[in-house]
């Protein structure tokens, strides 16, 4: 489950159009199956724009894999088949772990709330399910 895409130096991601950048990793943005598709894009835009060839992947990328999953994600890990993030829902909310199960591409939200990230981080690090 591997996807290249061009980045732009400011974060965006290449639009279809290949002339703007959006902000979030989507199905409009330029996607390549393979390192050297990304790689051939890339020279081509050389003139024009300063980008580099990134690989989203459900560790680095979470969201755009389980749509599902909303929020800010501050941290993520794989154990096994499943994906656990850090998440904070909204701003100001507290910090949740969520579950996400790469078979299934379900997401789950654990009933732990933590206040500060301190917590949030104990809880992450030893988290097995």
């Amino acid at each position: 489950m591997r996807i290249f895409t061009l980045q732009s130096p400011a974060g965006g991601f290449l639009d279809e159009d290949l002339h703007h950048f959006n902000k979030k990793f989507d199905d409009w943005c330029v996607q390549c199956e393979t390192l050297e598709d990304a790689m051939k894009l890339a020279e081509t835009l050389k003139k024009r724009e300063s980008v580099e060839v990134v690989e989203i992947t459900p560790l680095s990328y979470p969201q755009y894999f389980f749509p599902t999953l909303q929020g800010n994600i501050h941290a993520t890990r794989e154990i096994g088949d499943k994906i656990i993030c850090i998440v904070e829902p909204y701003m100001g909310s507290s910090f949740r772990i969520a579950v996400c199960d790469l078979k299934t591409k379900k997401v789950r939200l654990t009933n732990t709330k933590y206040k500060s990230v301190l917590s949030v981080e104990g809880a992450f690090a030893n988290f097995t399910e």
